[in-house]
Order: C-alpha cells, then sequence, then structure tokens
C-alpha cells in the first residue's frame, strides 16, 4: 500500500527573490533519497507563490487605483505555477506527471512525485494540499514555511508571544480567523484550516529551510514544529 506523504512548501522557501537554489538541491536531494528506500513511498509537493507573488501582486495594487482581490490572487496563482514547474523539472523522471492546477478533478499519479501550483481565486494552495490529502489518503500534511513553530502572537510586533507545540483546530482556528484574503500571512490559511478539521486531518506546520528536520517528519521521528490536530 502506498504511503502519500503532503508537504505544502512556502514560496517564500522555493523563491524568496529569486529561486534559492542551494536549498532546492539539498531537499530534492534529501527527499529522492527518502524515496528511494521504499518504492511505495510517494510525495505530493504543493509550492506557493513566495516573492515573484508578492512582488507583482504589490506592482499590481500600486498601479490599480482599486485593486480587485480575485485579480490580485489570479497573479499569486501565476506565481505557484512557475515555481511549481521549477520543482516539478528538479525531480526529473520521479515526476513524470504534469503540474497540478485543479485538486478536485481525477488527477493520475504515476511516479513518486506529484507536484501541484495555485487553483482558483479565494483557495490558498495550502487549501489544494488538504484537498490532495483527501483525494489520496493522506492523513497528514505539512506545512514548511519561514517560522518553525506557531506562536500566540506574531512574534515580530509582539514579545510576550510563545511558540505552541500543540493545539486543537478549534483553538487554531481562533486565531487565524475564517476568511482568506490573497497574500494573507497565517500559518496555515482559514479555508485550508477548515476543510482539515472536517477530514480530522493532522497539519503540521514546521520550517521549510531545515532539511534534516524535514527528514525527521518524512520519517515519523521526533521533530521541531506545531502540531495541529
Amino acid at each position: 500500500m502506498a504511503v502519500t506523504k503532503v508537504l505544502s512548501v512556502g514560496g517564500s522557501i522555493v523563491v524568496p527573490e529569486t529561486p534559492d537554489t542551494d536549498f532546492l538541491k539539498k531537499f530534492v536531494a534529501m527527499t529522492s533519497e527518502w524515496l528511494s528506500k521504499d518504492s511505495s513511498r510517494r510525495l505530493i509537493l504543493v509550492v506557493g507563490g513566495g516573492g515573484p507573488a508578492r512582488i507583482y501582486q504589490g506592482a499590481y495594487r500600486e498601479i490599480a487605483s482599486a485593486a480587485d482581490n480575485s485579480e490580485a490572487d489570479w497573479i499569486g496563482i501565476m506565481a505557484t505555477r512557475l515555481n511549481a514547474q521549477l520543482l516539478k523539472a528538479s525531480f526529473g523522471a520521479l515526476c513524470p506527471n504534469p503540474v497540478v492546477y485543479n485538486p478536485t478533478e481525477d488527477v493520475e499519479f504515476k511516479g513518486q512525485v506529484l507536484v501541484a501550483a495555485g487553483w482558483k481565486p479565494g483557495f490558498s494552495t495550502d487549501t489544494d494540499a488538504v484537498y490532495l490529502a483527501e483525494k489520496f489518503n493522506a492523513d497528514t500534511v505539512v506545512n514548511l514555511s519561514n517560522i518553525e513553530k506557531v506562536y500566540t502572537d506574531d512574534p515580530r510586533k509582539n514579545p510576550d508571544a510563545t511558540p505552541i507545540d500543540n493545539i486543537t483546530w478549534t483553538d487554531f482556528r481562533k486565531m487565524v480567523g475564517d476568511e482568506w484574503v490573497p497574500g494573507k500571512n497565517c500559518p496555515f490559511d482559514p479555508i485550508a484550516s477548515k476543510k482539515a478539521q472536517e477530514l480530522k486531518l493532522k497539519v503540521i506546520c514546521a520550517g521549510g529551510k531545515n532539511i534534516p528536520n524535514i527528514q525527521s517528519i518524512l520519517n515519523d521521528s521526533d521533530y521541531i514544529g506545531t502540531t495541529i490536530c
């Protein structure tokens, strides 16, 4: 039986401003090695928009006198698709499937890696990851971003904010609210959180640059991060 893991990889990890080739080489090498140890292992990688999304969305908001959230979302989605194409190509023969744009359609998963990008306005790549976890019977989504753990508040603004090791979906959703805004910066987006709670999914939020820690998560070993369930 296939063991499928879903990683929602923040675009700021893959392309903070320009592609982080040093990180990508290490990430592809580590995950490829993990896959090589068992042919039943599969990885689904959903990639965010990162720097290109922020830069182009910012340009749009500067140009348009009344910026439209749907248009801003489409700009971010196109950035995710470029980042996803880079990641797919980097895995070579391990990822023979085309990049997934719509996680609700029939998706063929031939190799050991499947890469997905943004879908449509109103949905972040976190939501895509949850839909794909449901489709391929994964019980956990690993959300990799530029923070190692979820905090009680934004630690950059509140010095009293403290890291959280474990939190329930009910308490987490009180923190992030129920509304998605393009470019919103939160550990796991509100729409994805609602769907994950309904599916009883576990989500692990962890630092995306810590390759050994990601490996520990894949191996179901002790890890640094926040577990939401």
